[in-house]
């Protein structure tokens, strides 16, 4: 039996006690609603009157004739012995609705077996390869496990001066978001609306964190995650020039590290390892790489391969087009 929740304490207080991942927060389908055109689904699968899985379900409404897109980032979650059942009672969900697909990006581990019936997208939204911290190990083992020049780097921008503390006030929103600016410009990446991260930052409330590391008063770099007692996901993050000077990114996710180890987070995840200069900072932190099982969906219509088709040209034409507004 499927049960949707409606209660936003009710359905965090769920995920933490089953180990969800943050982008299963009821925040995180608030914010996908207030600026992507989603609707949020909180859906507890029970039997017996008992949890055996969960998932937050974003749908979006699609031009006639395509009904819906159904959507769970990092979900569901369940036990592992239940995940072929969790799928279908899913699949049967979705396609009563008007589902004509079903794309899904669990935390799950690539090894694993994969029900009948599903297929590999060729649309990923979140990337599959990250790298992990076990924050179960002592301190000293986690920074062991770092890159040699990583820890020097860590210990040599602390002796600089460069200091780290959290922050929730607009005002060193806004720091962050400066900082988000220059180096999205740097780096040639896109960003939201500053309104999108604002958003985040009320709706998420504590389950936030974010950093600020300065020098003298002057803001270096930042890093803004996400925590449940599973994950702690890294987000956004960034560091100016005089930042980059002092390497001040280094002990800021140090700091960020071993405050998720304080707070008995079950993993720190880095998020997102591709061929760059950042994926390669990223993995300086951990020699833990790791491959989430990718993107998979389940078709729920013939008008699921038209809609599939079509996702690639769309989002290539909307690259074009931001990349002309910036000119």
């Amino acid at each position: 039996m499927i049960r949707e929740i409606k209660d936003q304490t009710e359905w965090d207080k769920l995920l933490t006690e089953q180990g969800g991942h943050p982008l299963q927060l009821w925040a995180w389908g608030e914010l996908k609603q207030a600026h992507g055109s989603w609707t949020p689904y909180r859906l507890a699968i029970e039997q017996n009157h008992e949890f055996i899985g969960g998932a937050q379900i974003l749908a979006r409404k699609l031009s006639k004739p395509f009904g819906r897109m159904f959507y769970i980032p990092r979900g569901p979650f369940c036990a592992k012995n239940n995940r072929g059942e969790i799928l279908q009672e899913l699949t049967n969900w979705a396609k009563n609705r008007g589902g004509i697909e079903l794309k899904i990006e669990p935390d799950w581990a690539e090894a694993e077996q994969w029900p009948a019936g599903w297929r590999r997208s060729k649309n990923r939204i979140l990337v599959s390869q990250t790298a992990i911290i076990d924050l179960s190990r002592s301190q000293d083992e986690i920074m062991s496990r770092a890159a040699k020049k990583t820890r020097q780097y860590i210990r040599g921008s602390a002796s600089a001066g460069v200091t780290v503390r959290r922050v929730t006030a607009k005002k060193d929103i806004a720091k962050c978001l400066e900082i988000y600016h220059s180096t999205a410009k740097r780096n040639k990446f896109g960003l939201h609306e500053d309104s999108y991260y604002y958003d985040l930052a009320r709706l998420a409330g504590d389950s936030n964190l974010i950093y600020l590391a300065e020098k003298d008063g002057q803001p270096l770099s930042f890093l803004w995650n996400l925590r449940t007692p599973s994950t702690e996901f890294e987000l956004y993050g960034g560091a100016n020039e005089a930042g980059q000077g002092l390497r001040s990114n280094y002990c800021l996710k140090w700091h960020a590290i071993t405050e998720a180890k304080a707070a008995q987070v079950a993993i720190y995840d880095l998020n997102g390892l591709l061929n760059d200069g950042v994926s390669n900072f990223k993995r300086s932190f951990s020699d833990d790489a790791i491959t989430w099982v990718g993107t998979w969906d389940k078709p729920l219509s013939p008008l699921y391969y038209a809609v599939e088709t079509a996702l690639p040209v769309a989002k290539k034409t909307v690259q074009v087009l931001n990349r002309l507004k910036k000119r």
